[in-house]
């Protein structure tokens, strides 16, 4: 796949919506106020009511400000998604300072705006926050008002406690917001792989639909190109050939001639696709590999079998795969690349082989997986690593399991092995989902 395709189909993460944080903190404001009535009226602790209703107070001035300010439904610009994400810590921060700090049992959910971060903004934004969350954790470890408790026995916590509370916060903060942005980064690489293997799927369909449409316009031109045929010969036999207009009916006849030369070759397609829409297994096999001839590298093709030749429904995804994973095997080879098929009565083989270097053990579990490449971009063909994942899924659609592996030492190179049941190969035209 081209890096240009690759490039238009990679976007940057998704902006948050002024809703999602919103809602957040309508959430945040409801619980605070529950905890509030059920410690001082249930427990009947000693609550700086004044304080804590004051500071709540501010949030709910700012959500209703924002409400009315703002569409809920704007997606908010990074820098703006992370203030905001930051002005809950510091109010969080503030009800936590007027209740015990870091002893408060409530003081874990200085987490919360961080995974947020995580999962929807920049790493530098991302890490900006985990540094102010960590930093008011640190503060409320050392400096605030005694925790709400009955005024008989107020609990009294050694020091040790507090900073392995305070400690154990920042390494929360830290492992919980990298294993979240790891999470989501994966799941945006996974949906944009996806959607250019939509891409690619829809362009090759399109192409070979130009089969049939030709053939379909040829039939439709036909009746009308032998009506004008007519009329140009009989124009032709009347006319003195001395006559100037006598060359120009003599020219017409001779383009129109060459129009039905050429609509009659469109004419050998049919409108389905035919006798394109089945090819046999060497067929398929040499049509993917014409297109690598010609770089230098020696490209055999050995086909064996036990029965006779499977012909399957022309499948422009099988098409890609096995053009994308042979383009692999002719960038990465030396002198030679090995195609070999094989098929019986229950399945359908193909293997790909290369004599170049082959594939990087740490490279080799990860094969698949989108975004994964190790062309050098200075060569001219880096690109995001796209093209095997994206293979690997079109013919996996189709029925097929593709595995790779090195030649066994002292050989070298890579081979990849495609294996169908011979029904799903013959028998099925496998598509990706349709989008709306």
């Amino acid at each position: 796949m081209s890096d240009t395709l690759a490039t238009d189909i990679r976007e940057p993460r998704p902006y948050i919506r002024l809703d999602t944080i919103l809602r957040l903190r309508w959430l945040a404001v409801l619980g605070q106020l529950a905890t509030i009535f059920v410690v001082e009226q249930g427990l009947e602790f000693d609550v700086p009511l004044l304080g804590c209703l004051s500071v709540i107070a501010f949030s709910v001035a700012v959500n209703v400000g924002l409400q009315i300010a703002f569409n809920p439904m704007l997606r908010l610009e990074p820098k703006h998604a992370a203030s905001l994400l930051a002005l809950m810590i510091a109010e969080l921060a503030a009800l936590l300072f007027l209740t015990g700090g870091i002893e408060n049992p409530f003081s874990i959910l200085v987490l919360a705006p961080t995974l947020i971060a995580a999962t929807s903004l920049p790493p530098r934004l991302t890490l900006s926050l985990a540094a102010f969350a960590a930093a008011t954790a640190t503060i409320l470890a050392f400096w605030y008002l005694p925790l709400p408790w009955t005024a008989e026995d107020p609990p009294i916590l050694p020091l040790t406690y507090r900073v392995a509370t305070w400690l154990s916060t920042i390494i929360a903060i830290g492992v919980t917001s990298l294993y979240a942005f790891q999470a989501a980064e994966q799941a945006r690489k996974l949906s944009d792989a996806l959607a250019a293997a939509e891409l690619v799927l829809a362009r090759e369909q399109h192409l070979t639909q130009i089969d049939g449409l030709a053939a379909a316009a040829a039939h439709e031109l036909g009746t009308p190109l032998s009506t004008i045929t007519l009329i140009v010969r009989e124009l032709e036999k009347t006319l003195d050939p001395a006559t100037p207009i006598a060359a120009d009916i003599r020219t017409l006849r001779e383009q129109t001639q060459r129009c039905r030369d050429i609509l009659a070759k469109l004419t050998q397609l049919s409108p389905a696709g035919a006798p394109f829409d089945h090819m046999r297994l060497s067929a398929l096999v040499e049509e993917a590999v014409a297109p690598h001839r010609d770089f230098g590298i020696a490209i055999k093709i050995r086909l064996a079998a036990d029965t006779d030749e499977p012909v399957a429904v022309r499948n422009p995804a099988v098409l890609y795969g096995i053009g994308n994973i042979l383009e692999n095997a002719v960038d990465f080879a030396r002198e030679t690349v090995e195609v070999d098929g094989w098929w019986d009565t229950r399945q359908v083989e193909i293997v790909i082989a290369d004599d170049g270097p082959g594939i990087a053990p740490d490279m080799l579990r990860k094969i698949g997986e989108p975004y994964l490449s190790r062309r050098p971009a200075e060569s001219g063909s880096g690109g995001l690593g796209l093209g095997i994942f994206i293979a690997r899924t079109l013919l996996e659609r189709s029925g097929a399991k593709v595995s790779f592996r090195n030649r066994i030492f002292p050989a070298h190179g890579a081979i990849v092995h495609i294996v169908w049941p011979r029904d799903a190969f013959e028998g099925s035209e496998t598509t990706l989902a349709p989008q709306d």
